[in-house]
């Protein structure tokens, strides 16, 4: 269950919300990270059937309940045949704290990770693809945002129907630096020319980001559908209409 005082504010949300009838059977890779560690205890709450992959030292990390599989994420040899009965695949492993230090960090993990994951979903068939990217064009974060970008490149070349999510900062527990910045995101948004930019690279907080994810597994796609900061921002809306749209 969720530990942290973030988190328990994010579970009595979520029990809050008009609960899907449609379970889905989830996959996911960075089940032990910043988000992950967050996303799982709500996808259980939520009534979804959750395996996670992690690493075998990493197996006493994970939420009770989700089922825990060990494989290597740079190498999919190590975990095709443990995906299934999946059909909705989230991939979040990456760099932890990416800086513009981490450049091949970003090409050794988060490219080749995504790389792996997004070759088996589409051999599999997996009926929908989640990938965490990055907010872009951005100013800064240059390789980050490369190497996010010719990941969605090859989301787009895949027969895969796929959500991207576009955040830019996220903040919760040990990230809140950010936080100083938001007088500054204020006017920047009020200015009609940097108005645009403002909204896109928008903060957003763990609560809004793992509500997202929920949502982007509660709302399969045909084809990919990206989403931005403003729509992460409400995905708690959304999440309660499309609930309350299968059930009529």
């Amino acid at each position: 269950m969720p530990a942290s005082i973030s988190d328990i504010r994010l579970l009595l949300k979520v029990r809050s919300l008009p609960r899907t009838t449609d379970v889905r059977r989830v996959f996911i890779t960075g089940g032990t990270g910043y988000l992950g560690s967050s996303l799982i205890p709500i996808l259980l709450e939520r009534g979804h059937r959750v395996r996670a992959l992690v690493r075998p030292n990493s197996k006493g990390k994970v939420t009770v309940g989700c089922e825990v599989v060990s494989g290597d994420p740079l190498d999919a040899n190590s975990y095709r045949n443990l995906i299934r009965p999946a059909d909705t695949f989230i991939h979040l492993v990456g760099a932890p704290r990416p800086s513009p230090s981490k450049g091949e960090q970003f090409r050794v993990v988060d490219l080749v990770s995504a790389r792996e994951a997004i070759n088996v979903a589409a051999e599999l068939g997996m009926q929908h693809f989640i990938y965490l990217s990055v907010a872009h064009p951005a100013p800064m974060m240059k390789s980050f945002i490369a190497v996010r970008t010719e990941c969605e490149q090859m989301i787009h070349q895949q027969p895969l129907n796929a959500t991207i999510l576009r955040p830019w900062y996220v903040l919760g527990p040990g990230h809140r630096w950010p936080y100083a910045l938001l007088p500054f995101y204020k006017v920047m948004e009020w200015l009609p020319f940097t108005r645009r930019g403002a909204r896109r690279w928008g903060l957003v907080t763990l609560e809004q980001m793992v509500l997202a994810l929920v949502e982007a597994v509660e709302s399969p796609v045909q084809g990919v559908r990206v989403v931005e900061v403003p729509e992460i921002r409400a995905a708690h809306l959304n999440l309660a209409r499309e609930v309350t749209r299968q059930s009529v």
